[in-house]
């Protein structure tokens, strides 16, 4: 049960990345990237709604792996796609900031080793 809320929590972070880097990039990504420069922002807008689009994807697969019924494949849904977002925290905390360590790669991390003790 605790890996599915953690997999939930992971599935809302994600949906509301897509949400900001797609619709609110201007305001949110401002404060959110604020090592950027401010001029940045609008010529780049359609390249974060891109990203933003990939975080959608990566949010829908771990919302699909929890209302399958299948429990193994629930559980290989899931691994796939908290490792594909423990793949891309590990490179943006490489890449960009160390807090997306924190914010995306661990909390990805333990949830994998959840499903694995859950299994």
């Amino acid at each position: 049960m605790i890996s599915k809320i953690f997999i939930a929590l992971i599935a809302l972070e994600h949906f509301y990345i897509l949400y900001f880097e797609m619709f609110k990039w201007e305001t949110i990504g401002k404060r959110t990237f604020n090592t950027l420069p401010e001029n940045l922002f609008k010529p780049t807008k359609s390249i974060a709604a891109n990203q933003g689009l990939y975080n959608g994807f990566l949010s829908a697969g771990l919302i699909w792996s929890l209302v399958i019924q299948d429990k193994v494949w629930a559980y290989n849904i899931a691994l796939f796609f908290l490792i594909c977002v423990l793949i891309a925290g590990l490179y943006g905390g490489l890449t960009i900031s160390k807090k997306i360590y924190f914010v995306q790669a661990l909390p990805s991390a333990i949830a994998i080793i959840l499903i694995f003790f859950s299994r």
